[in-house]
């Protein structure tokens, strides 16, 4: 053990296998992401048995890949800190063995981290090694307090609304909304699909969406309303363990599978299916996202740019709405926007613009921080390596893992 407060990182949760080590959850030294798109484009999803299979593959040279680029050995570690949920239970499974192998064969204490609060790190982290990089005395980042803060993580498999807060040298989080049914991220894979476009369907509706008019298809959201005959209990989503959703405000709750069920009607109604088919094909013979308008409408119809861009306009303006009526209640002066999703460059700038029109001050994580990585899951472990807080030996996958509690 070196004392730097050195934290290797392991994350399998979905489709990424990665390593990385931080030092002192501020400062990244090392990080590796080995993706699996190849392996599931075809299928436009991730296949979890293929999953699984691709995390065993590429757990080994990943983790020695991290050492390696930060010069160092097992020896100089202090800790191993692993996603332990939620996830796909056999990724997460790969990871979480690996991990508690590594920890016992060198002594070191394990960390069990929820890939929910490693997204939230993904901003903190992104802020120290910035203030870092900009502070004239080492002193003054120390002293630096952290701030609490309305974070907004969004993903493929992920819609929550949390206040993050500081509490003696840790966090806290309270849950303040989330989706009932479908995360934005997976509606943009899933619509994506729909209109034979690439997998993750996020990049290709992102870069697709700038040469089409975002008000041509009038794409609503309706309030979301408590259901009767439930009597308070939770749906039964697949993601209903996460947390409850009738002790939630209903102003903050969000639902995506209404705008994907739009997006197939518009479809069925102006016969689209055979366009979407043949678009398929062409982009399984040549994956590359649309970087120019002569490119997209080679790939598109102008009408079709139309109805992605104006889905992807109501999906971002029904996250901008919740979020900052949210932060309104709540008087946060302070928004963290983070996971896949907020790699999106329409969010950040619609999201970055409202802010500084109600005067708030918003953060989002770098690109390569947005998506799953192993630095925010080592950096979210250093608060609990500071406290003793370890994975007692029996630590196994908890798919739906939940993080905090309802406000």
């Amino acid at each position: 053990m070196s004392g730097r407060g050195l934290i290797l990182g392991i994350e399998s949760s979905c489709d990424e296998t990665a390593a990385a080590i931080v030092e002192r959850g501020a400062r990244t030294l090392s990080s590796v992401v080995a993706s699996q798109i190849p392996t599931h484009a075809p299928y436009g999803g991730v296949v979890p048995e293929l999953a699984s299979r691709e995390h065993l593959r590429a757990i080994v040279p990943v983790v020695r890949g991290a050492l390696a680029q930060a010069n160092l050995t097992l020896a100089d570690l202090d800790a191993i800190a692993v996603t332990s949920g939620p996830g796909l239970a056999g990724a997460l499974l790969v990871g979480i063995t690996y991990a508690k192998a590594l920890a016992f064969a060198q002594g070191l204490p394990l960390i069990a981290v929820n890939h929910l609060e490693g997204h939230i790190h993904a901003v903190l982290l992104n802020e120290r090694e910035c203030a870092a990089a900009h502070a004239l005395q080492t002193r003054l980042l120390q002293e630096s307090q952290p701030e609490s803060a309305l974070a907004l993580v969004v993903s493929g498999g992920h819609t929550h609304l949390y206040l993050a807060r500081p509490a003696h040298g840790s966090w806290t989080y309270a849950l303040i909304g989330r989706t009932v049914d479908d995360a934005a991220g997976e509606a943009y894979d899933k619509v994506a699909k729909l209109l034979g476009l690439g997998y993750p369907g996020g990049p290709w509706i992102d870069s697709l969406a700038r040469f089409g008019n975002p008000h041509a298809v009038p794409f609503s959201f309706a309030q979301i309303k408590t259901k009767a005959h439930l009597a308070g209990k939770t749906p039964r989503t697949k993601a209903a363990k996460t947390a409850p959703i009738a002790a939630l405000d209903p102003r903050f709750l969000f639902s995506f599978s209404g705008i994907k069920t739009a997006v197939l009607r518009y479809v069925e109604l102006h016969n689209l299916r055979e366009e979407a088919a043949e678009r398929a094909r062409l982009v399984l013979a040549h994956p590359t996202v649309p970087q120019s308008r002569e490119d997209a409408l080679a790939l598109c119809p102008p009408s079709t740019l139309d109805l992605i861009a104006s889905f992807q306009h109501a999906v971002v303006g029904d996250l901008m709405k919740k979020t900052f009526a949210a932060a309104e209640s709540l008087g946060a002066a302070r928004i963290l926007v983070t996971g896949g999703v907020a790699a999106n460059r329409e969010l950040r700038t619609r999201f970055t613009a409202e802010a500084q029109r109600r005067g708030l001050r918003i953060a989002f994580p770098t690109m390569a921080l947005s998506t799953d990585n192993a630095a925010m899951i080592a950096a979210a472990a250093w608060p609990r390596l500071q406290a003793g807080e370890f994975a007692p030996a029996d630590l196994t996958a908890d798919p739906s893992l939940a993080l905090g509690s309802a406000r």
